[in-house]
């Protein structure tokens, strides 16, 4: 096999052993990897038996095959995981289709499963040997729930694939043998949507009106032809049987050959051994049955189904040439899945340590009474400093008040009075304080410490006019008097 340089690399040479080959980088080299197994191995059949089976959030499958030599990776697409005819459980023996990719993000390969079949007779025969137990210990298959089949129908519903061989036998079988109207439902009858359209249909039945048009039918008939067991298994699957065991319409199960048994034959009111042996159990009587089939519908489904093959064709010989976008998408696909199981996980550390953080928040906050006894002793304190800070205040002013009062009677007049001076005023009591402010013959007022008197003013050196009286100090009324 030749080696392409990929673009950018450049060659290195050493005398340690490198040489001139030309250095990968992780991502080439994953690539070129990823290329060469998707090349060799574009569409392999692997047998192993199913472990670590788990349906991821996203829809996606992803499982392990095994065997006594080796473990397999893989995984099934959401889009695929729908339209498996077998739902993969641990322990599982089956046959998987696919592709074997890499998956670089962990430097593994894988298988990508297109669809999964059970690997031999003796596996189906075993799931459907535990299912039948499982149900009948539910009581699904008793004796006293089975109902007796109307010994005339009017109309009878048909549940079955409308372009196969079936309905044709049904339809030429109640001609034949009475004229009776027929409502079918159209199913698919294998494959992996048939046993849930199986049971939408019997359940559709089942919610029809009594009357009108279209009605509910008076009986019903689920068939499908012979085929290999891995055919049948839509009628093993339990959706079905437990829609049967539902109905309140009688059911006659018509699966197969006769020999050929399927766990909704064990639900059903009665199994016919074919579908023309359960149009005899419907109707008593033999009619002549002309069936016409629509052909165009046929040719068209063939022209459609040609059509769509040619376009399969072109697109893959196109992708051949082309890289498939769809790999690289399912690689970033399933690192999301990794990506948002990190992320929950995450998610749930942070709620645990957010949680235990307001635990120990809530631990050191104080109660309420607590808070107010304190701030009540707080206040108490502060109103006992207030007190004492106010007495302080009082006794201060008290005693300056005191130096004060003290200061003032040291400045009144009458202290100097009482050091031998005297206050002289005149008639309108204005204080004299020198001689030119008197004239001969004014009356003056004299004041001293103990006394008031009153004198005439004379010519220096006579007598004075009249002696002077002696006059009582006026009252201040509590007011000090001006010195001068």
């Amino acid at each position: 096999m030749s080696t392409q340089i990929e673009p950018g690399a450049q060659s290195v040479f050493s005398s340690s052993g490198g040489g001139n080959l030309v250095p990968y980088t992780v991502g080439e080299l994953a690539r070129a990897v990823k290329r060469t197994i998707e090349d060799g191995y574009g569409m392999v059949r692997v047998r192993g038996e199913l472990l670590r089976v788990k349906r991821h959030a996203s829809g996606h499958i992803y499982l392990c095959l095994k065997d006594a030599e080796a473990v397999l990776e893989a995984v099934v697409w959401r889009s695929t995981a729908q339209r498996l005819a077998v739902k993969p459980e641990d322990g599982m023996d089956v046959i998987c289709t696919g592709r074997l990719t890499t998956y670089a993000a962990k430097s593994t390969y894988q298988l990508v499963i297109d669809s999964i079949e059970l690997a031999g007779e003796g596996a189906l025969l075993k799931l459907i040997e535990e299912r039948r137990k499982k149900l009948a210990a539910e009581g699904l298959f008793a004796a006293e729930r089975k109902r007796k089949l109307p010994a005339l129908p009017e109309l009878i519903g048909v549940v079955t694939s409308p372009s196969g061989a079936v309905i044709r036998d049904i339809l030429h079988r109640l001609e034949d043998r009475f004229r009776r109207d027929v409502l079918i439902w159209p199913v698919s009858v294998q494959g992996a949507n048939a046993a849930a359209e199986v049971a939408a249909a019997i359940a559709g039945f089942n919610a029809l009106p009594e009357i009108g048009w279209p009605r509910r039918p008076d009986v019903l008939i689920v068939a499908r032809g012979g085929g290999a067991l891995e055919d049948l298994m839509a009628f093993n699957e339990e959706i079905v049987v437990r829609a049967a065991a539902a109905s309140v319409i009688p059911v006659i199960s018509a699966i197969g050959h006769e020999t050929d048994t399927t766990l909704i034959d064990f639900a059903s009111d009665m199994r016919a051994p074919t579908p023309t042996a359960a149009a005899e159990f419907a109707v008593p009587v033999r009619l002549q049955l002309l069936a016409r089939v629509a052909d165009s519908a046929s040719r068209l489904s063939l022209q459609a189904g040609r059509a769509l093959e040619l376009r399969r064709a072109r697109l893959q010989a196109l992708e051949r040439g082309l890289g498939n976008p769809q790999h690289a998408i399912e690689a970033q696909i399933q690192r999301v899945d990794g990506l948002a199981e990190r992320l929950d996980g995450i998610r749930r550390n942070v709620i645990v340590r957010r949680a235990q953080a307001v635990g120990l928040a809530a631990a050191r906050l104080r109660h309420p009474l607590q808070q107010v006894d304190d701030f009540g002793r707080h206040l108490t304190a502060e109103a006992r400093a207030l007190d004492s800070g106010f007495r302080r205040v009082v006794d201060g002013a008290a005693a300056r008040l005191l130096r004060l009062s003290d200061l003032l009677e040291s400045y009144s007049y009458r202290g100097v009075l009482k050091r031998g001076f005297a206050l002289v005023t005149d008639e309108s009591r204005r204080s004299v304080s020198s001689a030119a402010d008197t004239s001969p013959g004014q009356n003056l007022n004299v004041e001293f410490h103990d006394g008031a008197v009153g004198v005439v003013v004379g010519t220096p050196g006579e007598p004075p006019a009249k002696p002077p009286t002696r006059q009582t100090p006026p009252s201040t009324n509590g007011t000090q008097g001006r010195l001068f």
